[in-house]
């Protein structure tokens, strides 16, 4: 069988990692046609060494005169005689739609991934979304561009993932009210300030935020999930890629982060994903697709782990998460807005320039200026998205 040709953006994070981990465990199922990061490249150049893409993309500009001026090319040459193609970010959405690329695995953090991710998206490629972003700011234009194409997107986030393992094999999003389902229940662990009081949340610092109990995560995503603003983006790509109304999706809280998500239906009957909280299981469930192939992961001893505990969420405590059940209102413009003023806020808060709390206050004064926004076009969105971030800081001063 030909080997499946990957795409890896985002190759040097945390689930760009963890797909290459899955892929070396099966030799001759899968070749990495190219590898795309930012600044990290000597994580990168180890990556090159190992699975020897055709193409390497390094998307920050320094760390591009960085891998010429130490002569990494070189290096890899003398290592292994062996000489791939090193571009810049201008070629990574030509990237996605070469010939060559079977699968694209979108993990680049922001709305950075969403122009390549939707170059492959309209050029009929697997996708194996793991950029929240992208659905979130352009849903609609994702949607239509698989419906154009024929693309496939294939959630990697472990509750999306558990979602897609608990729906019909035959399950159609242009006909999901015809498959009985009565809700969709995305399991979120609280992160770490589950049982801290409000008192307390006024004073958390970068490192508390980032120091999340079960994951190991970038720092935005960490941030994203001391807040639940992270559940709320999940929230709104449930929305896009399982077309159900927002009156069918729901968050509860899953401390041991075991149940990733479950799906209700009328019937009564409650499916659910269960597995240890490492993110090789959804990647290589995607990958392997139809099969089901090795992850590396360990496996999940129930009789050790004894009990599982759920609760509802706490508003209160989370309030980033009521704010994106408003947005499922009006995900059209809404959830743009919301994912810009969040990932600015999240920003100043880890260079200590907000405190934790004001990321929520200033992201809903972003959706109060913004809300009503129409976007018709691509361009619609983008532009939307660059007001939002040039008006959450100028808010700066007053926080």
């Amino acid at each position: 069988m030909k080997p499946q040709s990957l795409l890896v953006l985002g190759a040097t994070g945390t689930i760009g990692v963890n797909t290459l981990d899955v892929v070396a465990r099966h030799p001759g199922r899968f070749s990495v046609y190219g590898l795309a990061a930012g600044a990290n490249i000597d994580l990168l150049f180890k990556q090159a060494c190992v699975h020897q893409p055709a193409i390497v993309v390094i998307c920050d500009a320094t760390a591009f005169q960085k891998w010429h001026d130490n002569g990494y090319d070189n290096r890899l040459f003398q290592a292994l005689g062996y000489q791939p193609e090193v571009v810049g970010s201008g070629e990574l959405a030509q990237l996605c739609a070469s010939p060559e690329v079977n699968t694209v695995v979108a993990a680049i953090v922001g709305a950075a991934g969403l122009k390549p991710t939707l170059s492959a998206l309209k050029a009929g490629k697997k996708v194996l979304l793991a950029n929240k972003e992208s659905l979130v700011l352009a849903g609609q234009f994702m949607i239509n561009a698989c419906k154009e194409s024929g693309a496939t997107i294939l959630p990697v986030d472990s509750e999306h993932n558990a979602i897609y393992q608990c729906l019909p094999q035959n399950f159609d999003v242009a006909r999901a009210d015809s498959f009985g389902i009565e809700r969709l229940i995305l399991t979120a662990s609280g992160g770490p300030f589950r049982k801290a009081s409000l008192q307390d949340l006024q004073k958390v610092t970068p490192a508390q935020a980032v120091a999340h109990p079960n994951w190991v995560m970038g720092r935005k995503i960490s941030v994203d999930s001391a807040t639940m603003a992270n559940k709320g983006l999940e929230l709104i790509e449930a929305l896009w890629m399982f077309g159900l109304p927002a009156n069918q999706l729901s968050v509860l809280i899953h401390p041991q982060s075991i149940v990733h998500s479950l799906v209700e239906y009328m019937d009564g009957s409650l499916l659910a994903q269960l597995g240890c909280p490492d993110m090789r299981t959804p990647i290589a469930h995607v990958l392997g697709l139809p099969d089901r192939i090795s992850s590396g992961s360990p496996r999940l001893n129930l009789a050790q782990l004894a009990h599982l505990d759920f609760e509802d969420p706490d508003l209160s405590r989370f309030p980033m998460l009521g704010l994106a059940f408003k947005v499922l209102e009006n995900p059209d413009t809404l959830a743009p807005v919301f994912n810009a003023a969040n990932e600015v806020a999240v920003d100043l808060f880890l260079r200590e320039k907000i405190a934790f709390m004001d990321i929520v206050r200033m992201t809903e004064a972003c959706l109060s200026k913004f809300a009503g926004r129409p976007i018709s076009t691509l361009d619609d969105a983008f532009a939307l998205d660059s007001e939002v971030r040039s008006h959450a800081f100028q808010l700066t001063e007053k926080f």
